[in-house]
């Protein structure tokens, strides 16, 4: 089942990256609003891909709230965790529902493990090379995706909306008759619509809403994401052109081989703060351990 939800997971980060297509200059005929500028878009798609190193610089506190039911089970999940970027990945150090630690030893433990994984990042070995090379390799297949969107798409104007102080566009979205995939994630972009919403000032994506127009099928046609499934997103600037994640839900229906699993989560993501790569970080964590009077390790391979 955790597999499985993963797999989810995956696949709502994919539909994530659907607002960032290029306006498709098809027939107005088909539109009963005003076709979208490409040049719109092109802000958009450059400010997701910085987003998506940004990623793995900035530290933040993420709340998931998890509701997941099959035919045997229900159960309801709350995980509150401080994401740091470790080089090669992301450690999750737990807390409590209120954001803090539950416990001091454990916490400097933790600090203490990662302290040893940004130390291991930060040398200049085999290991650390083979290991970065997988982290670029993964990120090459999220921009080919987010490139893959420029042509996936029919963008309709619909109007304008405040959100606080700021002016966002609000644009329809629908599949591009055209568009033909390249890969097995881009021909999930045929099976969604909805709406995305751009930052009038930034011109960067502020908002998406969409759902799945026909059912998704992976993983050899052993699972399914089901017609009807919903997803949405909420970003914000924490740096100058720099837009990230606060709030993203996600409400699947779906099959693993024979057993119906339905999966409703929502994630809220808040306190980012640059923490830069393993070598800029390392002195971060060594601070905030000796301001919890520990001693810090020695490297060592996490």
């Amino acid at each position: 089942m955790l597999t499985f939800v993963m797999r989810l997971s995956q696949m709502a980060l994919i539909l994530s990256l659907l607002p960032l297509a290029q306006a498709w200059d098809g027939n107005a005929a088909e539109s009963d609003g005003e076709r979208a500028d490409p040049s719109r878009f092109e802000k958009a798609i450059a400010g997701l891909k910085e987003s998506e190193q940004a990623m793995y610089l900035f530290e933040r506190i993420e709340r998931v709230e998890e509701r997941k039911s099959s035919a045997q089970t229900s159960q309801t999940e709350v995980k509150v965790a401080r994401l740091f970027p470790a080089g090669t990945g992301v450690a999750h150090i737990a807390l409590s529902p209120e954001g803090v630690p539950t416990n001091a030893a454990a916490y400097r433990g933790d600090l203490e493990k990662l302290l040893n994984s940004l130390t291991w990042a930060a040398a200049n070995g085999k290991p650390q090379r083979e290991a970065y090379e997988k982290i670029t390799k993964k990120q090459k297949e999220r921009t080919d995706l987010i490139d893959q969107t420029r042509s996936a798409f029919v963008f309709t104007f619909v109007g304008q909306e405040q959100r606080g102080d700021r002016t966002l566009s609000k644009f329809r979205m629908e599949p591009n008759p055209n568009y033909r995939p390249t890969s097995r994630g881009g021909s999930i972009f045929t099976r969604v619509k909805g709406f995305v919403w751009l930052d009038d000032a930034s011109g960067q994506m502020a908002r998406i809403q969409g759902e799945v127009t026909d059912d998704i099928s992976f993983g050899l046609l052993l699972g399914k994401i089901y017609k009807g499934s919903h997803f949405a997103q909420e970003r914000h600037e924490f740096a100058p052109g720099i837009w990230l994640p606060t709030y993203s839900e996600y409400d699947f229906e779906a099959r693993k081989l024979f057993t119906q699993i339905s999966v409703h989560q929502k994630t809220f993501a808040s306190r980012y703060r640059r923490v830069g790569p393993p070598a800029e970080a390392i002195p971060i964590v060594r601070a905030e351990l000796e301001r919890l009077g520990a001693t810090t390790p020695t490297a060592a391979n996490p």
